[in-house]
């Protein structure tokens, strides 16, 4: 029995209906990841400004490729994680 060839099957399935698309949710989530550790290793003086751009551009590749697997709640979701920290962003800027 192999446990996790439905899971590889799956990924291989993701692979060839979109390739680009695999890609970019692979970099958006590597991403995700790279701002996380970044975020956990830096703590209590995190480097924001150099954070915050990254993490607003991975949130906007998931929010592109949940439009073209045409998930709702994913959109919504990246969409306004997008919209609310690039309102972070621009009030730390401009303060």
């Amino acid at each position: 029995m192999d446990l996790f060839k439905p899971t590889f099957d799956w990924i291989r399935h993701d692979w060839h209906s979109n390739p680009f698309r695999f890609v970019v949710e692979v970099v958006a989530w590597a991403v995700s990841i790279g701002c996380s550790v970044t975020m956990a290793i830096t703590v209590p003086n995190p480097p924001l400004l150099a954070l915050y751009p990254v993490w607003i551009s991975g949130c906007a590749m998931y929010a592109w490729a949940a439009y073209t697997r045409k998930s709702f709640g994913m959109l919504v979701n990246y969409c306004l994680l997008t919209a609310i920290d690039t309102f972070g962003l621009i009030r730390m800027l401009t303060s």
